[in-house]
């Protein structure tokens, strides 16, 4: 029974070596399931949470914790979805056998970092401070994304499922739109696009100031952070067999670069960008300008270093001869 579970999600997971191009596709068609599926409810939570409107404040404000109804719920029921799923496979398969510690790991770690950024005191802070507006959106793209992307949650989500439903689902993926449609939005170019027209669209001021006013738009600006993340996460994690280890530095350097030019520019500039911030950062001893100064930093400096990391790693097994590799906790295709 333990051997028949583990060879079910090895087959949920990774498709057979030499397997037929259809069937690759179908893998990556069920890949594609997953971050929709991930997506619709880990982002019902990232647009639910309230939009920043900065207020004029003579005080320190009370900052707690941000507990929508919706934005819990829908964490929750991420969560509780993947351990359902986990203690089922674990439970006929064995502990750690079919989806690996790791990568339960790299889930339950992302997940975390998306409470951190829609639920914790960052996030009513994110009203007052440009630059902790900015600490919210680097947590979502540059630490919840990978972890959630290595993570990979697709074989324990459908373990989740009762058996006729994980039927349906399998027969569901194999559509050739599906399929395609995942190509070509993982596909390197197209991830590294949209993730960086996201980054600059939405720092544009006429945008970002749109975001900070309108639930609904700054509900649009979170979701699409967290999307285009996912998506350019996982050609140098999840896709690296596709990537190699030289696109991955091309990809990721290009785009340290491009976020760094960002960064500086908001860091250099003697101009604020986003006025209706004036109105609450006294409160907190910051003005505009050294607000929108210590922003810029963040974007420059701590995310600059995560894709330079990544990029290195990506560089050290290019150095030792090494295969591309899938994300850790993987299991390799037989």
């Amino acid at each position: 029974m333990a051997q028949l579970a583990q060879t079910e999600a090895m087959q949920a997971m990774t498709p057979p070596a030499g397997s037929r191009p259809s069937t690759r596709r179908a893998c990556r068609a069920r890949a594609a399931l997953l971050l929709l599926l991930l997506l619709l409810l880990l982002l019902l939570a990232a647009p639910l949470a309230s939009a920043h409107a900065p207020e004029p404040a003579t005080a320190v404000p009370a900052l707690g914790w941000s507990l929508e109804p919706w934005v819990l719920a829908c964490l929750g029921a991420s969560l509780l979805l993947y351990l359902a799923g986990l203690l089922r496979l674990w439970r006929k398969a064995g502990a750690g056998r079919g989806v690996g510690m790791r990568r339960a790991a790299s889930f339950g770690a992302g997940w975390l970092a998306l409470v951190l950024a829609l639920v914790s005191p960052l996030d009513a802070l994110g009203g007052y401070l440009f630059s902790a507006h900015m600490v919210q959106h680097e947590v979502l793209m540059i630490l919840a994304a990978p972890l959630l992307v290595i993570g990979r949650p697709l074989a324990v989500w459908t373990w989740a499922l009762p058996a006729p439903w994980r039927m349906r689902t399998t027969r569901l993926v194999r559509q050739p739109a599906l399929a395609a449609a995942w190509e070509v939005l993982t596909c390197a170019p197209v991830a590294w696009a949209l993730h960086g027209l996201a980054l600059w669209a939405w720092h544009l001021p006429l945008f970002f100031e749109a975001a900070l006013r309108s639930q609904a738009v700054h509900s649009l600006q979170h979701a699409s952070f967290l999307a285009t993340a996912l998506l350019f996460w996982w050609p140098p994690l999840a896709g690296a067999s596709r990537a190699g280890h030289g696109g991955s530095m091309l990809y990721l350097f290009t785009t340290m670069v491009h976020t760094g030019a960002l960064g500086a520019l908001l860091t250099f500039s003697t101009v604020p960008w986003y006025p209706a911030y004036g109105t609450a950062t006294p409160a907190l001893g910051f003005d505009l300008l050294e607000d929108q100064r210590l922003g810029g930093l963040i974007m420059w400096v701590p995310a600059g270093l995560a894709y330079l990391v990544v990029a290195l790693v990506a560089a050290a097994r290019l150095l030792q001869g090494g295969p591309a590799r899938t994300a850790p906790g993987a299991m390799p295709p037989r």
